[in-house]
């Protein structure tokens, strides 16, 4: 993390997304890099940035939306 805010100093907010079920990753960034869950995305909360299958598959479409202030 220290070389990306060297490497882009200008940058404000650190933004990604994981999926629900990946509990090492959500594990990685919030304990580990500090950033904090802001978002839930699902069937019932899509993501406006992502396009989905017309097949929704639950488990895969199922996202956390993390953020890192810098």
């Amino acid at each position: 993390m220290e070389s990306n805010r060297k490497n882009h100093p200008k940058t404000k907010v650190w933004e990604t997304t994981t999926p629900y079920f990946e509990k090492r990753n959500i594990h990685f960034y919030v304990n580990k890099c500090g950033f904090k869950i802001v978002e839930y995305f699902s069937k019932y909360h899509p993501d406006p940035n992502f396009k989905s299958n017309q097949n929704f598959d639950e488990e895969d479409d199922e996202m956390f939306k993390f953020e890192k202030q810098m």
